[in-house]
């Protein structure tokens, strides 16, 4: 009899930055089930938001690419004459793995469909706004089991679909429910012949801040915020503190539902079989830089918490290699044994992981934005250009982030900046970079960016890569 292959659960939050996790000992956060996760696992320190927004990150973890690759250059959204989804020709994951032998399931915000009210004013799953009910089929992607929604931010009054345009309505926080039905699903699975690849996705604790349980508001409504450095003065205001409160209160709601899932996992002799991932979708700026939420190229937005286990396996243990949102699909498939498709751009950790030493892990990563409001679209549309082609994009390496900006708003001054964050952790002091910089280092990031602009075909627009491609 041929040995059942690890089983997957995989875990993300919404909005979660890599600061607010206790061990790291930063923002005043409470997580121990988390810390005593941490310590079983492989823990990446240097795990990044390719493109620090829902949708196109989901997208990259979901398919293995970039995200302009598979269209997602914005967020599933209303308002745009291209509908923004991910397309059912792509090989994600769950197809993967469901052609091995996978029971597949998914649970939680899934922000990769089509709002229906970009084809009805009237949908029959009564769905608003951004939100959708993901029929079953191939725009499930390979999840058979399904309880989710496309993006609706009611915490404490969520809702679900699963096989019909009925909406379920748990009356409970989000992410407790989620919790619940994660419990149920590896009762349901636990010693099945087939192995379980299971994905939750939990809410919070993205915006609304306030949409939190008061039991566990109640423990931080008091603390101090211990602001970072880099939130200025006139961020620091008693209605800031109390978004900070809610936010860090949602996390240790968090990490109260991930220790049941522990615990679950621990009594049913499931963390030896069971690859358990722990992580985001992006950050969450709360003042740093005068800005809130993510979708910018700072530490807060890109930089997100994940942890690996599976015990008896992968060994304990800080990894430092940078691993870029198309990085997931690959590295999961090769710590189950599967062999990963070609259509994968990501880079698989895997090796590495299992070996503890990968010679060939990236040094770098890139980043990206592009503008995605429907009025941004429009103002570049009148003026006959494309708004793909602006925004701002970047390289990430272990010390460095290189950011080029040229505007979410036609005519906007472009800029070109080098963060040391060696040298300067809370990157308050960037250079500024002159079109005409001809340093080895300068010149260097402009080649590896417009490499990775060119791999992807990248519209991006901005003087001094073409100035840098000219004569080559």
């Amino acid at each position: 009899m041929t040995e059942k292959r690890p089983n997957l659960l995989y875990i993300f939050a919404d909005q979660w930055r890599a600061n607010a996790v206790g061990y790291r000992g930063e923002d005043p956060v409470e997580t121990p089930w988390m810390d005593r996760f941490c310590q079983e696992s492989v823990c990446f320190s240097n795990a990044y938001s390719t493109f620090p927004l829902c949708t196109p990150h989901r997208g990259s973890l979901m398919t293995g690419k970039y995200p302009f690759s598979i269209g997602l250059w914005t967020n599933c959204k209303v308002g745009l004459e291209e509908k923004i989804m991910l397309k059912p020709q792509e090989t994600c994951i769950a197809n993967v793995l469901k052609d091995n032998g996978y029971d597949t399931g998914y649970i939680g915000k899934w922000h990769l469909d089509s709002s229906e009210c970009n084809f009805t004013s009237h949908p029959k799953s009564g769905a608003k706004a951004w939100d959708a009910f993901t029929p079953p089929g191939e725009r499930r992607q390979g999840f058979d089991y399904w309880l989710s929604y496309g993006a609706w931010d009611d915490h404490l009054n969520p809702h679900y679909w699963q096989d019909d345009p009925t909406p379920i309505r748990p009356g409970k926080w989000s992410a407790e429910y989620e919790t619940d039905k994660a419990l149920e699903y590896l009762e349901a699975h636990k010693d099945g012949d087939k192995p379980f690849a299971l994905f939750v996705s939990w809410n919070p604790p993205h915006l609304p801040y306030e949409l939190v349980p008061d039991e566990y508001y109640q423990k931080f409504k008091d603390i101090d915020v211990c602001w970072r450095p880099n939130v200025p003065e006139e961020m620091r205001t008693p209605e800031m503190e109390t978004k900070a409160r809610q936010y860090f209160a949602a996390i240790y709601g968090l990490d109260i539902q991930f220790g049941r899932i522990y615990e679950y996992l621990r009594e049913n002799g499931l963390e030896e079989n069971t690859l358990v991932v722990l992580s985001a979708d992006h950050g969450e700026m709360m003042g740093s830089h005068s800005k809130m939420s993510k979708n910018v190229w700072y530490e807060e937005s890109i930089h997100i918490p994940l942890m690996m286990r599976q015990k008896g396996r992968l060994t304990p243990g800080e990894n430092t290699e940078i691993f870029a949102s198309p990085d997931h699909m690959p590295t999961l498939l090769e710590l189950l044994g599967l062999e990963v498709p070609d259509t994968c751009e990501g880079y698989s950790h895997g090796k590495g992981i299992l070996t503890g030493k990968d010679e060939n892990a990236p040094e770098d990563m890139f980043l990206c934005s592009y503008p995605g409001g429907a009025d941004m679209v429009a103002a570049y549309a009148k003026k006959g250009l494309t708004h793909k082609a602006y925004g701002w994009r970047g390289i990430k390496t272990h010390r460095y982030t290189y950011v080029c900006y040229n505007g979410y708003e036609p005519g906007e001054e472009a800029h070109e900046w080098l963060y040391d964050c060696k040298e300067d952790y809370y990157e308050m002091s960037p250079r500024e970079i002159a079109p005409d910089c001809r340093e080895e280092l300068i010149v260097d990031f402009r080649r590896k960016l417009k490499g990775y602009l060119d791999k992807i075909g990248d519209p991006f627009l901005f003087p001094s890569l073409e100035r840098e491609g000219e004569g080559k």
